[in-house]
């Protein structure tokens, strides 16, 4: 059986959001529209952290592929991101890192320091995927459950937060120092770059913000607890 790589990306994310979504309404009788969003976004940060490991085994692999990707785009004029999301993935390959080294390729074509691992881009997503894995899972698990005292819950979702803020905003600001936007049209811009980073900043913002408040309120009630 063979899925598209999109739709199985979706649903890894939706199977990990709808395991926090559920015991929140069995325990808590509903859901905040806060909860949800951040619940979402945790999700998505934990499937791109494996993503972002994959970018580190596979740096060679992610390397001579963005050569292919970069001569099919020319030959047919078809977005890489979109083609290998539409691409039929067995099941039995879910987890490949071989298979989700393509993400990286073909993002590379757009901005080639994800083929260049002496870059900050390169570098800050492999961090990512390996410094925050853990603690996306803490603050999710806190966010659901609350089984981490407010303080303790708040204190680490400013760290990290803030922390995805920032290393989007900086990897953002080192794309258009480098001049990298001039080697792809104004619509790949705006859905290629601006579209896949700007949620790394908004999300966070409101993860912030809450977690401020489980600081300052000592309880959990930002999150409708």
């Amino acid at each position: 059986m063979t899925l598209p790589a999109g739709v199985l990306a979706a649903l890894k994310i939706a199977l990990v959001a709808i395991l926090g979504i559920a015991h929140r309404l069995y325990w808590h009788g509903g859901i905040d529209v806060t909860y949800l969003v951040l619940a979402l976004f945790l999700s998505t940060n934990l499937v791109i952290c494996f993503w972002e490991t994959c970018l580190f085994f596979r740096r060679d692999y992610i390397e001579s592929r963005f050569a292919y990707w970069q001569q099919r785009r020319r030959q047919t004029g078809l977005n890489p991101s979109l083609e290998f999301l539409t691409t039929r993935v067995p099941l039995r390959s879910a987890f490949s890192p071989t298979v989700w080294a393509d993400v990286w390729a073909t993002y590379s074509v757009y901005d080639g320091s994800f083929a260049d691992r002496r870059s900050y881009g390169f570098n800050v997503d492999v961090g990512n995927g390996f410094i925050t894995a853990i603690p996306t899972l803490a603050l999710y698990a806190a966010f659901t459950t609350e089984f981490l005292p407010p303080l303790a819950a708040g204190i680490l979702g400013v760290m990290f937060f803030w922390q995805w803020t920032y290393a989007t905003s900086a990897y953002l600001m080192s794309f258009f120092i480098a001049k990298r936007h001039r080697g792809i049209t104004r619509s790949e811009l705006y859905g290629m770059i601006l579209g896949f980073n700007a949620p790394w900043i908004v999300f966070p913002l409101l993860g912030l913000y809450v977690s401020i408040r489980l600081v300052t309120d000592g309880s959990y009630s930002a999150l409708g607890g």
